[in-house]
């Protein structure tokens, strides 16, 4: 789900919080060393967020943010700012090339840059999918 967070709305923000969880607290932050990703280079992405990346001729870069059930993937369009909403449920995260993530949400998806020199993106998505496994249920054959 994509939405607009431009602008404080609190509807947007109960929707955002209620499907990931609340922000982490200052405490938790520093304890995880971090919750945000450096500037993430988009590479390809799904028809729906090309169309908003294309209104303008800047380079298409976005940011992944850490919450307690999922991840927000944000960017930037003209001088709005968006949300890709995407609890851990839905988290599909691989590196398919060898210098690319591919983050899947249903029928939305990001491709983003990470070469083998830029060890800050690649020590984020181990977090992320180290969190995504902390978060997903266990298995009832588990004792």
């Amino acid at each position: 789900m994509i939405l607009n967070v431009s602008y404080n709305n609190k509807a947007i923000t109960k929707q955002i919080d209620e499907e990931l969880g609340k922000p982490f607290t200052l405490k938790e932050r520093i304890k995880q060393q971090g919750i945000g990703s450096p500037r993430l280079v988009i590479t390809d992405c799904s028809l729906h967020l090309h169309n908003l990346l294309i209104l303008d001729s800047n380079r298409n870069v976005c940011n992944i943010e850490l919450r307690p059930k999922g991840i927000i993937v944000g960017f930037r369009s003209l001088l709005e700012s968006y949300a890709l909403v995407i609890p851990f449920y839905k988290l599909v995260l691989y590196k398919g090339k060898a210098e690319e993530y591919s983050v899947y949400r249903d029928d939305y998806y990001v491709k983003v840059l990470a070469r083998s020199k830029d060890t800050a993106i690649h020590a984020f998505m181990l977090k992320v999918l180290n969190a995504k496994a902390k978060a997903l249920p266990t298995r009832l054959e588990d004792p």
